[in-house]
């Protein structure tokens, strides 16, 4: 999603919940469809106020905002202080984007059609979250070890944040890192039109079952065709591998639109840093030393160095639940050992290895 030509400048979809009581309204306010004016400059908004906006909008979540709004919203944004998991998800909005995110996907499995709007306002949050959340944190959502029962919802919102990490790192402009939020977000939206005994088999898939899983990026590509192609052709094409073994064309590298490229990656690494009911979640430090194997063969060795450069210095310092029961903080990384970080325990930093390793990272509950 790009920004918004608008009155002689850029306007910015936001999430309508970021407004608050006495904000002082510097500039004029649009609606979803950053056409009606809902808010004229000068305004002092108080609850009544925020109440006739939201009815104003006809319901919808999204808002369009000038880039001076848009600074000043990002500023209320409160710092994270907490290690409760918990408290993290509700205080970035984890929560409600995931929720938000499970009632599309039912809209789908229900109705076999993406609501737009819906998913154009939940793709415009979770960019607004990325400008105003420490990629460490962000993080924090992803790695921590969730229910098995809400994998699809949160592996949707977590490739979608990966997506947009991964354009930040890669200095890509605003309106390229949120293009790939929108396809990490929708990328598997196909998936709501599997049989849930499939998805959800807590065992390893058949022969058949799997045929059947693989249907599912030409599923999303099939529900997306309200958007634009290239967006359409990076959801479908999620799961081609660089060496032209992939599904669902057999595309060889060259062949593979850049997004879907780069959500492979974000896929391939939440989908080994989730629990399921028929495997254990993989740390951090193993995933990135796997992806490290994939590079060039499955997928693009140049990003994956990225990932992998880039990832680490996000972990730095952070509490890691070990092999043997015990908590430990990171202190290093070797990147040519990246499986096997020095890791600080009891006041004594050691090399872990395969004797004694990361199993996840560590959050309270």
């Amino acid at each position: 999603m790009s920004d918004t030509n608008f009155a002689g400048g850029n306007l910015f979809p936001v999430s309508i919940d970021l407004l608050f009581d006495g904000m002082d309204v510097q500039e004029d306010v649009y609606d979803a469809d950053a056409s009606r004016l809902i808010i004229r400059r000068g305004t002092i908004l108080h609850e009544g106020d925020l109440a006739r906006v939201k009815n104003l909008n006809a319901g919808r979540r999204t808002i369009y905002v000038s880039q001076n709004i848009y600074k000043a919203l990002l500023e209320k944004t409160p710092r994270i202080e907490s290690t409760s998991i918990s408290e993290i998800e509700e205080a970035t909005g984890y929560a409600s984007i995931k929720d938000e995110t499970f009632d599309l996907l039912s809209e789908i499995s229900k109705n076999k059609a993406v609501e737009q709007e819906a998913l154009l306002s939940v793709s415009a949050e979770l960019s607004n979250r990325l400008e105003v959340t420490s990629p460490s944190i962000i993080l924090s959502l992803i790695n921590a070890l969730a229910p098995v029962d809400e994998y699809l919802q949160r592996h949707c919102v977590n490739v979608s944040l990966l997506n947009g990490l991964f354009g930040k790192w890669l200095g890509l402009q605003k309106a390229d890192v949120d293009r790939l939020v929108l396809v990490g977000l929708m990328h598997d939206c196909g998936k709501a039109l599997v049989p849930p005994q499939v998805l959800n088999a807590p065992r390893k898939l058949t022969v058949t079952e799997f045929e059947v899983i693989k249907m599912h990026p030409l599923f999303s590509y099939d529900l997306l065709a309200e958007f634009p192609e290239p967006v359409r052709r990076s959801a479908r094409g999620h799961h081609e591998k660089f060496d032209g073994t992939g599904y669902p064309d057999r595309l060889w590298r060259d062949s593979t639109p850049w997004e879907a490229c780069i959500t492979a990656i974000s896929d391939v690494y939440d989908a080994m840093v989730s629990q399921r009911a028929y495997k254990k979640p993989r740390s951090p430090f193993s995933i990135m030393a796997m992806l490290a194997g994939l590079g060039d063969k499955e997928l693009d060795a140049g990003l994956v160095g990225i990932f992998i450069k880039s990832m680490p210095q996000e972990l730095m310092d952070k509490p890691v639940v070990m092999s043997d029961g015990g908590v430990g903080i990171v202190r290093s990384f070797d990147p040519e050992d990246i499986e096997y970080p020095m890791i600080e325990v009891e006041g004594r930093v050691i090399k872990s290895s395969d004797k004694i390793y990361c199993t996840s990272m560590y959050y309270e509950e």
